[in-house]
């Protein structure tokens, strides 16, 4: 893969991945507002209870982790239709035990 086809990667990539960011955290919100009847917590906040700072924090990195994985996976799906070459991957490290 040549540094034209890596450099257009990453920046496919990075503007699909800081999207859908945007879009799971925003569904996240919408799902606790649904779930709890409430706006989510400020897990910063002292006299937010630390158990509803913990399960807001956990939901948060679920929802945007599994978007994530899912938009990276449809992102190197089209650029492979696109392309007719595998995404680029990040090297890979390999550690001897």
């Amino acid at each position: 893969m040549n540094l034209s086809q890596r450099v257009l990667w990453n920046i496919y990539a990075g503007a699909v991945g800081a999207l859908s960011a945007v879009v799971a955290q925003k569904a996240v919100r919408g799902a606790w507002k649904v779930a709890t009847g409430d706006e989510p917590p400020d897990p910063n906040d002292p006299a937010t209870p630390i158990t509803e700072a913990l399960i807001w924090a956990l939901a948060g990195g679920v929802g945007i982790g599994i978007s994530q994985m899912l938009v990276n996976r449809f992102a190197a799906d089209r650029w492979e239709k696109a392309m007719g070459t595998p995404a680029p991957t990040s090297p890979t490290v390999h550690f001897k035990l």
